[in-house]
């Protein structure tokens, strides 16, 4: 039977060993194929019952909810997500937002190493990362230079020219280890290590790397790590990001954002900032309960799943949508913005196209197909293994094709809406 064949679709679907975990997602239109759980997941049944309880518990228990599972719930989810990413469960906490949690540790890691004045990056990294590395630098008046490598192609990581560049003025290397625009995922472990040769500490984004890609932090020796919940862990627009402090640098580094649930002793409201030991001292305000609480259900189900598992169809089903864009795409002029090689490709596929744009808006507004699209040319077609069929990629890649062929694309406006 031909890849390219729609009964193709059907008997991987049949014979796919995690098709039972869709149906613990709310879907409200079957007849949707949803490409953008890379950047924000599906509900799932369980997070809505979950926010039901919550309201209830509000109502009814009050303040003494608090006492109830609302005070640790940091804590316990963070040490779910631990599991997820290779880390021991004290050394993962939820708190604020990447962005947030990322400049905590920005910041902790150069107070940590006086007198090492670069900063280094690529320029795959996440721009909000960017701007909160040069922010940081700025507003601290610190004489540290924020160092950006160039990608060679846009596509792959600039491993090499990286490590060339630490050396021992590097009091910090950071990087999304898999980059969100083509998916390129970064040999961890290496490059911590040539960091760590010379002394430099690693903080790595795993954003969209967490609940997609297997992560061993604890296996790899990395340092600091920040992550979203929204996208591969189905926790909510806007859910609570989480945190990862090794566990021997906790009590070495300092939270410049102290607040009242790091202290120690909290309850006793002293004006003396004294933070907690361990990982909770990386804690701030106080926890939105609600959306904190709906990440929990949709860690739950890819532990239930196994990373192993999901990875392995990932790895399947974005080489199906490779092959199929091999045998339709390609011809019609779409490039690949993904890496080739199934190992260092998360999970999703980028492919770029010069009317990219407008290929994206007639995929959402006539194909009932939602990817999403990043400038200047890519479309993001993200693979969730948890409720990503095979079915939705073959109709994805039929559109793609259809969509050149006969030029419906030319209908719509250049102009890119507010939210691509």
């Amino acid at each position: 039977m031909k890849l390219t064949q729609f009964a193709y679709a059907q008997q991987l679907d049949a014979n796919d060993p995690l098709k039972r975990f869709k149906e613990r997602f709310v879907i409200v239109d079957p007849s949707l194929t949803y490409l953008d759980g890379n950047s924000l997941g599906r509900l799932t049944h369980a997070a809505r019952r979950r926010a039901a309880d919550l309201v209830e518990q509000w109502g009814e228990q009050l303040i003494r909810s608090w006492g109830q599972g609302w005070m640790d719930a940091s804590t316990r989810i963070g040490g779910k997500i631990a599991q997820l990413v290779g880390a021991k469960p004290h050394e993962v906490i939820l708190a604020d937002s990447t962005s947030v949690n990322l400049f905590k540790l920005v910041t902790a890691a150069l107070h940590h190493q006086p007198g090492r004045m670069n900063v280094i990056t690529d320029d795959l990294h996440f721009p909000s990362d960017v701007y909160i590395l040069r922010g940081e630098v700025k507003a601290a008046g610190r004489a540290h230079q924020v160092q950006m490598i160039p990608s060679p192609d846009s596509i792959h990581g600039p491993v090499n020219e990286i490590a060339a560049s630490i050396d021992a003025d590097t009091a910090l290397v950071t990087l999304s280890h898999t980059v969100f625009k083509s998916g390129y995922v970064y040999d961890m472990a290496a490059l911590t290590a040539e960091a760590h040769k010379h002394g430099a500490l690693v903080l790595w984004d795993l954003s969209h790397s967490a609940g997609a890609v297997p992560v061993d932090l604890s296996g790899a020796g990395v340092d600091l790590a920040v992550g979203c919940t929204y996208k591969y862990l189905n926790g909510g627009p806007g859910a609570p990001a989480f945190l990862y402090v090794r566990e021997g640098l906790q009590d070495q580094l300092e939270n410049p954002i102290s607040g009242w649930m790091g202290q120690k002793n909290m309850f006793e409201f002293d004006l003396t900032y004294q933070p907690e030991q361990g990982l909770r001292r990386f804690l701030t305000g106080t926890p939105p309960i609600l959306s904190l609480s709906l990440v929990e259900p949709g860690v739950d189900l890819l532990l239930e799943a196994g990373m192993d598992a999901l990875r392995e169809k990932s790895m399947r089903q974005t080489e199906y949508l490779i092959a199929l864009w091999e045998a339709w795409l390609e011809p019609l002029g779409y490039a690949l913005n993904s890496p080739r090689t199934a190992e260092q490709r998360g999970s999703h596929v980028s492919l770029g196209h010069e009317e990219g744009l407008r290929i994206d808006q007639c995929l959402i507004e006539d194909y009932n197909i939602i990817p999403d699209f990043r400038a200047p040319d890519n479309i993001r077609l993200g693979i969730t293994p948890l409720y990503t069929t095979y079915q939705d990629i073959y109709r994805a890649a039929n559109a793609l094709r259809e969509i050149v062929d006969k030029n419906q694309y030319e209908r719509f406006s250049h102009a890119a809406p507010r939210v691509t």
